[in-house]
């Protein structure tokens, strides 16, 4: 039992094995229970999905503050939530900053269904199939955000200079962002696609939900293991969530070095991303200008890291960061949504998914 109550990363390790059993159960519900057979997923239902998640994400401020009203005194490790006067301002600090990563990781999802829309239409994924290219893609970004993670804990905790680098990183990429933001990305070459579809057999054309295949290689006559099409996908998925971490993991960090807050709202952002594509592949065009809205708010985090050393000794309040967040995001999506009030659907993203596989050689 007193290793249960151990402090691990700033938190007991009960709550850390809480929280990842609750993860488990709501991807093993989904799999298990909301999609155990293949079927295409409707706006309908993706829109019910999406609801669901985002509610289990906000509920999950209100044990966020339960926690932090318990736990996470003087030894907390975000310098925020350990100098709080109150066990209540320590549990508001937290909800405040568990928010505020929620809603830049939220949207820098809606920004990654982008990404994903074109590598589905790249490989003429049909969308009875995408389900299951996206649910391993989470599981594979869970255990990847939690090695990124640990490794970003540990620098912070042991460098603190790092946070002037995640400054930097995210000062970079919001202007790079701003500067590219009519720029789509090109997949068909794409260096790791090229480099896989050199190292591996690949079949020409997709076989049912299977990621490999065994047939008749032809140039031995012999069975041999195949990678399919849809196993090239959900590779490119899982590169374009390394890249998007390599941003999202700084900001995060950004707003709070408290790796419990900063675990949790990554991977309850991301939960819902499935759902997220769903609802939004065919009318990702309307928030458009969100990149903008998103470009800004990462300026904005990795400018605050230095103007939190000059004008709020040492740090930008919780709810400074989380005002000015939530009001740039949401600017972002009401300007896209009257600007494209009248616009034409992209075709990229509205054509269906289907046909030939472009992957074989």
């Amino acid at each position: 039992m007193e290793l249960f109550n151990t402090l691990w990363l700033g938190m007991p390790v009960w709550i850390w094995l809480t929280f990842i059993g609750a993860v488990l159960a709501i991807l093993a519900f989904d799999l298990g229970v909301l999609h155990r057979d293949s079927h295409e997923i409707g706006v309908s239902e993706s829109l019910k999905m999406s609801a669901l998640y985002i509610g289990l994400g906000l509920a999950w401020a209100g044990a966020v503050y339960w926690i932090y009203y318990v736990h996470g005194g003087s030894s907390a490790i975000d310098p925020q939530i350990a100098g709080a006067a109150t066990a209540s301002e320590r549990a508001w600090t937290a909800v405040s900053l568990y928010m505020t990563g929620y809603l830049v990781e939220k949207t820098l999802a809606m920004d990654n269904v982008f990404i994903i829309s074109l590598i589905f239409t790249y490989f003429a994924v049909p969308r009875e199939y995408q389900h299951r290219v996206l649910f391993w893609g989470i599981l594979g970004v869970i255990v990847l955000r939690a090695i990124m993670i640990g490794l970003g804990a540990a620098l912070v905790m042991e460098f603190s200079w790092i946070m002037y680098v995640f400054g930097l990183i995210l000062l970079a990429t919001g202007v790079k962002m701003l500067l590219m933001v009519d720029q789509e990305p090109d997949i068909a070459n794409n260096p790791v696609l090229r480099f896989l579809k050199k190292r591996l057999r690949v079949t020409d054309n997709l076989h049912g939900q299977a990621f490999l295949v065994r047939q008749t290689n032809p140039k031995t006559g012999k069975l041999a293991l195949f990678a399919t099409p849809l196993l090239l996908c959900l590779i490119l998925v899982e590169v374009a969530d390394l890249v998007f971490a390599i941003d999202s993991v700084p900001a995060i960090f950004a707003i709070t070095p408290d790796p419990f807050i900063v675990y949790t709202s990554n991977i309850f952002a991301i939960l819902g991303l499935r759902a997220l594509y769903f609802a939004l592949a065919a009318v990702v065009h309307r928030f458009h200008y969100l990149k903008y809205a998103l470009s800004i708010v990462l300026i904005f985090i990795g400018a605050k890291i230095f103007l939190g050393d000059w004008l709020f000794d040492g740090k930008v309040p919780a709810s400074i960061s989380l005002g000015v967040t939530g009001a740039l995001l949401a600017g972002g999506v009401l300007f896209s949504l009257w600007k494209t009030r009248q616009g034409a659907v992209s075709p990229a993203l509205d054509a269906p998914a289907t046909g030939k596989p472009r992957a074989g050689r």
